[in-house]
């Protein structure tokens, strides 16, 4: 093998993707014996990691600065079709469970909000990345400066995902984007001030849903099946027995598993949602506790690998080290709030557990992101091939 096909070959990254992909077809193989339908879940996430695949082979091909380049191109993208979605008829994007987050394509529905983030990373890192080039002395001015258009270009999607309504969906933007604000290099007294501005906020919100919900519905307009999983997150006790179906669920999946699981073919208890949203609660039962830090390793040794990455990458690439960032925060906002929500630490939302829940939007959209950070990978390495001949 010559030095040139070294260069794509990523050990590291290669074998986390399969240890991933490996669960996710267990789980979702397991998760079907307590489905309702008759579907093939596992060809069909197979057929979304080949596709995944093939995005990443594909960007191989784009090195990292004519990425950064047309990143605002990208950008746009994903913003036109947040907003074609809105406008479209039922035909093509009919509401699904309360919500007009899908274009329905005959065998496919394509939810243009996951693609969209990852458009929305790329153009976050490569303002930040450009606004760095430019300024060459650093003050609070220019700070404020980089902010505002952090917080306006991360605004617009965000306000259209919101008009779907995908709640859930925002508040992953909204994350993403403090998180990349925070390693942003931006002075910290306004970082500070905004996060407690925006802890104030949030804190205040949650308060006025759980002190009056019915002021939250008719005044707020917070849908009142959100309202529902946020008083069940707060106190379950206190709620119908509808309201704390799944809640109640996934706790006794879990918990059934112990340390070593029930194995394969041994599910029994039963929940909607079982092989998207819950699918951490299989793992649970399937393979117990065991099983379960299994997967909380392998989520945290690609975050090690993203940020050991980015920070390596910098000299040669700051945009490339933006987007391990941004991408890194995608991946731990789902990997808490799914896990979070399945234990009862977090309110249940429609997050899926990324690279392991069933689902083409978000499996293919995911390996995008995968593809930019391998190619991240391979420059580096060859970056570093180049420093010590």
């Amino acid at each position: 093998m010559n030095k040139k096909q070294n260069y794509y070959f990523q050990t590291d990254l290669i074998l986390l993707f399969l240890g991933f992909v490996i669960i996710s077809l267990l789980a979702i193989y397991n998760a079907q014996q307590i489905d309702q339908n008759n579907t093939n879940f596992v060809i069909r996430q197979i057929a979304f990691f080949g596709i995944g695949v093939c995005f990443v082979a594909a960007v191989q091909f784009i090195d990292l600065e004519q990425l950064y380049r047309g990143s605002i191109y990208i950008y746009l993208g994903g913003v036109f079709l947040l907003g074609l979605l809105l406008i479209s008829p039922d035909a093509i994007a009919r509401e699904i469970n309360g919500a007009n987050s899908w274009f329905t394509l005959p065998g496919l529905s394509i939810q243009p909000a996951e693609f969209a983030k990852m458009s929305t990373i790329l153009f976050l890192a490569a303002t930040i990345t450009k606004h760095k080039e430019k300024i060459e002395v650093q003050t609070i001015k220019t700070d404020i400066k980089l902010l505002l258009k952090l917080i306006i270009f991360t605004l617009i999607p965000v306000g259209l995902i919101m008009l779907q309504p995908d709640f859930g969906t925002s508040m992953v933007y909204l994350f993403i984007a403090g998180m990349m604000i925070i390693l942003s290099g931006i002075n910290w007294k306004i970082i500070v001030s905004l996060i407690l501005g925006l802890a104030s906020l949030g804190a205040a919100v949650i308060g006025v849903i759980i002190r009056f919900p019915q002021f939250a519905i008719d005044v707020l307009g917070v849908a009142s099946y959100q309202v529902d999983r946020i008083m069940t997150w707060f106190d379950p006790s206190q709620q119908s027995a509808d309201a704390t179906f799944q809640f109640e669920r996934s706790h006794m999946s879990l918990g059934s598993g112990q340390l070593f699981g029930k194995g394969m073919s041994g599910l029994e208890v039963q929940y909607p949602e079982a092989h998207t949203d819950f699918i951490f609660s299989v793992i649970g039962e399937s393979f117990g506790f065991i099983g379960s830090a299994i997967v909380i390793f392998l989520y945290f040794m690609l975050l090690y690998r993203l940020v050991t990455l980015g920070l390596s990458i910098y000299k040669h690439s700051p945009f490339g080290t933006y987007f391990c960032f941004g991408f890194l925060s995608l991946m731990l906002v789902h990997v808490f709030q799914n896990i979070g929500m399945t234990i009862g630490i977090m309110p249940i939302t429609g997050i899926p557990l990324l690279l392991i829940s069933y689902g083409g939007s978000s499996v293919m959209s995911t390996m995008l992101g995968l593809a930019v950070v391998y190619r991240v990978a391979v420059e580096h390495t060859i970056q570093n091939d180049y420093l010590f001949k």
